[in-house]
């Protein structure tokens, strides 16, 4: 594995800087197009992190990015939308879209208005970069026009309305974004079964092992299936209207409710092979989800 170095932006200006354009015309939030971008040559493999939020649309030219251990090509199309303080992973060979925009969007800029709380409420911002927005032409265009909005503001002398006009049309974007990352999980409803059946698959090892491994966890579920653990439980809660935690429990009480109507292993017994530390929390589980006890459902067959 080759050496990492390590880059924390803590500021848009600074961003602007290493990137080798012109400072930004706000110290809090900036719209660059990537055909403005220089070429940067990446000398060793890089960890980067941001203080801010970004939101990118790339419209040609594909680049690679790597998310924990895979690599993926984006083509046309693309949104892409990351959090403060998240992790991404350059290597040398990656290069800029040549086309499409890039905003930075520090969270001060949003403290005033009520889209610095609902921007938190987007789980597209935890999504791994494998699990990018792919737009259709539609989309794009719809997409596209607000940027150039976006963009188009940002260049306007600054006023008393300038920051409300540009929020307001970040809260566009977003709501656009949230729009078409449903119809995704919707027109992918294929892969999306196949993600179910493999969830499935891995959840009842998991809780197999659990007497060694411990209480199968939404994190450890996710990072076995390549995908971040709110795209899992967003893709999830389309499928079955559940989300992977509630879909856990549930399958842990349905396992319990197996080994209680045909063994004799105490309530302690079963707990612990099923990863509970304490037996209070699973008796506490199997009630909220049956609303009788553990013993009590286990009389109920005698």
């Amino acid at each position: 594995m080759p050496e990492t170095v390590s880059i924390h932006i803590e500021t848009i200006a600074q961003m602007h800087q290493m990137l080798d354009v012109a400072k930004p015309r706000h110290p809090l939030f900036s719209i660059l197009r990537f055909e403005d971008f220089p070429e940067i040559e990446i000398e060793q493999r890089t960890r980067l992190i941001t203080n801010f939020y970004q939101v990118t649309l790339k419209t040609a030219h594909p680049c690679k990015i790597q998310y924990g251990q895979n690599i993926f090509d984006f083509d046309e199309g693309i949104i892409s939308c990351f959090a403060p303080k998240q992790v991404t992973f350059i290597d040398q060979d990656f290069r800029f879209a040549t086309s499409g925009w890039q905003v930075s969007i520090h969270p001060d800029f949003l403290r005033l208005h009520p889209l610095g709380k609902k921007i938190k409420e987007y789980g597209f911002f935890e999504y791994a970069v494998n699990e990018a927005l792919i737009l259709s032409d539609e989309e794009q265009q719809s997409i596209e026009a607000i940027f150039l909005q976006i963009e188009k503001e940002y260049h306007r002398p600054i006023d008393a309305f300038s920051q409300d006009v540009i929020v307001s049309n970040i809260d566009l974007l977003l709501t656009y974004c949230n729009r078409y990352y449903n119809r995704q999980f919707i027109t992918r409803k294929a892969l999306s079964h196949e993600l179910l059946i493999s969830f499935e698959a891995i959840l009842e090892k998991q809780i197999g092992n659990a007497a060694e491994s411990g209480l199968p966890t939404v994190t450890d579920l996710a990072a076995q299936m390549n995908l971040s653990p709110k795209y899992l439980s967003d893709c999830l809660k389309q499928l079955t209207g559940q989300t992977t935690q509630q879909l856990i429990h549930d399958r842990i009480v349905e396992h319990a409710k197996g080994v209680l109507a045909t063994t004799g292993l105490t309530i302690n017994e079963i707990a612990f092979q099923l990863g509970f530390e304490q037996s209070q929390s699973f008796s506490k589980l199997f009630k909220s989800k049956t609303s009788l006890t553990p013993l009590a459902f286990r009389q109920s067959f005698h």
